[in-house]
């Protein structure tokens, strides 16, 4: 056995015996994984945040956070977006095939817009800067908006799966808002 081979079987020992120090923690796991547990375990997920609207059946904007946003596919562009079944948007957005909705990433500078957006206010829109793209509400100011057409809807569990074709994309620079340990107040640095 060459050292880089050496070096690496240690590595793997090493990594061996920490995992065994956790365990002996109170960090075993177990094969059933609580709901608290989880949600503990996910909140250590770094995440960046969006705003996702799209416009009620009374005519009416709608909106909420999600933390579950990402990249889907660059061909055709698409974004995957995680909805709380519970949510007036998810409706919105699941209730007719095509549903046109928008996804607005946020800025550091967004905290308190995350708040709005976070919360269960009948008119999150009241005090926000926001005009109309066709039949989606747009937020103004942020550094990322997508708007996007449902390709595919999935449910599972208590969120709906949204599949998001990107049909038009605006892009400025700013820094991430980052979601991390329940808190929205984490810097990249730098």
């Amino acid at each position: 056995m060459d050292l880089r081979q050496q070096e690496k079987q240690q590595e793997r020992q090493e990594m061996l015996r920490e995992m065994q120090r956790e365990r002996g923690a109170g960090g075993a796991v177990s094969e059933a994984a609580s709901g608290a547990a989880f949600t503990e375990a996910m909140s250590r997920l770094v995440s960046g945040v969006a705003v996702v609207c799209a416009r009620r059946g009374d005519g009416r904007p709608s909106g909420l956070l999600v933390s579950s946003v990402c990249s889907y596919s660059a061909d055709p562009p698409s974004v995957l977006v995680a909805l709380a079944r519970t949510s007036r948007t998810c409706r919105e957005i699941t209730a007719e095939p095509d549903a046109y909705f928008g996804v607005h990433l946020l800025a550091r500078s967004h905290a308190a817009l995350a708040r709005t957006f976070a919360g269960s206010s009948r008119d999150k829109f009241a005090d926000v800067l926001w005009d109309w793209d066709g039949t989606v509400p747009r937020l103004a100011g942020v550094p990322v908006y997508a708007k996007c057409r449902a390709g595919a809807v999935i449910p599972h569990g208590d969120h709906v799966i949204v599949v998001g074709e990107v049909v038009g994309c605006a892009v400025a620079e700013d820094d991430p808002l980052v979601y991390f340990r329940r808190r929205l107040d984490w810097s990249l640095g730098g």
